[in-house]
């Protein structure tokens, strides 16, 4: 379906950003005006802050918010949505972003909620086969100078990039083919139309006519082979799709970086994409790449070397994907330690002067606090020893980076002290649970399973966080920055104990335990047979990160915020977030004791909004009220102490998008995509007003 809606009028003013005038080559142009009332990004500017400032809503009312309008977004797609992760955009008195499970982009009236337009792309056997389904992030809007043309560009699941008029939905045809670029094509690799590993969940980044669109993979550990597609970063042309500029996050012969990776493995190794948000200085020229590991998310055996630009913040010129500087925050990563979301930008005031810098929240709880235009470190960062891998196919990197400061915002390593002492019973069962185990600071390597030795390593932050994608948000008036991180353990191990070195061919096991299996189909990872490589997990074959069946191993809290003042460093406050789901709440173990808000455990992925007074955030697992019914909260709290604002509000289910905020005809709406499994699984964008 395709439907027209009235003709809309606006200049992109970017919240506060600059912009890069629509010329034949992109130059600088200085935009001073704000739009306070818009979100045009995903991360609500360039600089992804997630900030709005906004006050209509504040501690004072936030309780007497209400459903202004939902929309369910089961009928846009095959099957229901169980991790609906959008954030939509409001341009021009309309809200714009992807919904259902065949990703659709949809065209919202902002105070009813009610479809203006719909685009949908039917992928046929390469959708159906794609590496990351789903509704996505969002989409990213482009606006030529003047105004009449406007345009919201995504990527498919089947990961083609689509630029629509924002009016009404029709694809651009002199864009690409008929409004179409096939990201498969023009890659400097070959990869399978139909049922290559790559894809895309996020948004693209827009920086004044230039697209620059990330790469993503299936999300697997261990890749039947090491020669997986390759997830460079290319740069187009907002206005005819035309390729500008690519930069490959595995280095080519020759290019700076090659050399990272010894005995040759650049040339049979893949993966290294950037499948988080991006961030941009349009003053500088500069866009911020977050990538994430090279292929085989737990072990190096095929990739010795640190590996550049695995793990790295990469600054590349926006005109020419030209690599400015780049810091890696891990070297030969065996943890999946990806970096997860865009960095934040801010300038920061020290001592009577004003450094352009960025912070980057990682899983592994640090925020990497940079000077953007140089990559050189704010504060001191470390290289310290770490515990090395007791494989001998293993050459684990002998250092690893350690930010002397900030302090982290979450729990790093494993040791007695991070034992749950809920109850003694619980510590003392803990204590014998972790005896099974191999622990130390982090950075500890997978175990190597033996007759008789550890179960694995227990691995605290887990390689889902500290943060993950959603990243933080910041106050550009106060220089304060927000996270969300989640407290979980995983086990890794390498099992068998005869770990072999790798296949080198390009259908050979990515990892080499046990007998052959057949060979992978053609750019994809294929099956993972249940010896392969060392394994994330809740569980092990004995013993287990969870005692009597539900209660985790670590102590509460499961899920915090950090509030930091980025011109010290200090943190400020920070908050145990959700409320305490029923299963551990309800478990007879803990009869008696106070624990309404420990945290949500486990894959717990939560945006927070930053306004004018507050700090909005929804919780990350439903629980059961007074009234017998399945809620989760959305929450606020004073951005400035990290007191709860009274309330909380109600919400049919979890988030798993990221909120965001706007004002339209004079009433402040707070946006925010929610999820929920089970018999009623489904997916909602929940709109929140006063009444």
């Amino acid at each position: 379906m395709r439907s027209t809606r009235h003709s809309v009028f606006a200049i992109w003013l970017g919240l506060g950003a600059l912009s890069f005038a629509s010329t034949g080559h992109t130059q600088p142009v200085a935009r001073t005006e704000q739009a306070s009332d818009q979100w045009p990004t995903y991360g609500g500017n360039l600089a992804s802050h997630r900030y709005s400032p906004l006050d209509q809503i504040d501690k004072h009312n936030f309780k007497d918010l209400r459903i202004a309008w939902r929309l369910r977004t089961d009928f846009l797609g095959p099957r229901p949505d169980t991790l609906y992760s959008a954030t939509p955009l409001y341009m021009n008195d309309t809200l714009y972003t992807t919904a259902g499970t065949r990703r659709a982009v949809v065209a919202l009236d902002p105070a009813t909620g009610e479809m203006l337009w719909m685009h949908r792309e039917d992928e046929g056997a390469r959708g159906a086969a794609a590496a990351r389904q789903g509704a996505g992030r969002g989409v990213a809007w482009w606006s030529s100078r003047d105004g009449t043309d406007q345009r919201i560009v995504y990527v498919t699941p089947g990961y083609r990039m689509i630029a629509l008029d924002a009016k009404t939905g029709v694809p651009v045809p002199s864009f690409g083919e008929n409004g179409v670029v096939d990201l498969k094509l023009n890659f400097d690799q070959e990869i399978d139309l139909d049922g290559g590993n790559i894809g895309l969940n996020a948004t693209p980044l827009i920086v004044g006519d230039v697209i620059v669109v990330g790469a993503a993979h299936r999300p697997a550990g261990s890749p039947e082979s090491t020669w997986d597609v390759r997830g460079s970063v290319r740069g187009f042309d907002a206005r005819t799709g035309e390729r500008l500029w690519i930069f490959h996050t595995v280095p080519l012969r020759g290019q700076f970086g090659y050399d990272t990776w010894e005995d040759g493995s650049a040339e049979r190794n893949g993966n290294t994409g950037v499948w988080a948000q991006m961030s941009a200085d349009p003053e500088l020229g500069l866009v911020y790449l977050p990538v994430e590991m090279p292929s085989s998310d737990y072990n190096g055996f095929n990739r010795p070397g640190d590996g550049l630009f695995g793990e790295s913040l990469v600054a590349v010129d926006v005109r020419t994907g030209e690599r400015k500087w780049h810091y890696q925050t891990v070297h030969h990563g065996l943890w999946d330690y990806d970096l997860p979301c865009a960095p934040i930008l801010f300038d920061m005031r020290s001592g009577g002067r004003t450094i352009k810098a960025l912070a980057q929240p990682t899983k592994q709880a640090f925020l990497f606090v940079l000077n953007r235009e140089t990559g050189e470190p704010i504060w001191p960062i470390e290289e310290r020893p770490v515990p090395q891998s007791e494989s001998p196919h293993e050459k684990t990197s002998p250092t690893q980076p350690f930010p002397t400061w900030p302090e982290p915002f979450d729990r790093q390593g494993f040791s007695s002290d991070v034992l749950n002492d809920l109850t003694p019973a619980l510590r003392e069962e803990a204590e014998r649970v972790m005896a099974q185990y191999r622990i130390g600071p982090l950075y500890t390597p997978p175990a190597v399973e033996v007759p008789g030795g550890p179960l694995g390593t227990l691995m605290l932050p887990a390689d889902v966080g500290g943060a993950n994608w959603p990243g933080g948000s910041f106050d550009p008036a106060t220089n304060r920055l927000y996270v969300h991180s989640h407290t979980a353990v995983f086990t890794l191990r390498n099992i068998p104990a005869d770990l072999r070195p790798f296949d080198p061919s390009p259908t050979g096991r990515a990892a080499a335990p046990g007998p052959s299996s057949s060979p992978p189909p053609q750019g994809g990872l294929g099956p993972r047979p249940g010896g392969l490589g060392p394994q994330p997990g809740l569980g092990a074959p004995r013993g287990g990160t969870f005692l009597q069946g539900t209660i985790p191993l670590i102590k509460p809290p499961y899920d915090r915020i950090t509030a930091y003042d980025m011109n010290t460093g200090e943190i400020l406050w920070q908050k145990a977030h959700s409320t305490t789901p029923d299963n551990i709440r309800n478990h007879p173990a803990l009869t008696g004791l106070d624990v309404a808000r420990l945290g949500a455990y486990g894959r717990i992925f939560i945006g927070t909004l930053t306004t004018a007074t507050l700090v909005i955030a929804g919780e990350g697992d439903v629980h059961t009220n007074e009234a017998g019914e399945t809620v989760a909260l959305l929450r606020a709290y004073d951005k400035e102490t990290g007191e709860d604002v009274e309330g909380p509000v109600e919400m049919p289910a979890k988030q798993t998008g990221s909120p965001m905020t706007y004002l339209h005809n004079g009433k402040q709406y707070v946006v925010v995509a929610v999820s929920r499994s089970g018999a009623d699984a489904g997916a909602e964008l929940i709109a929140y007003a006063l009444p």
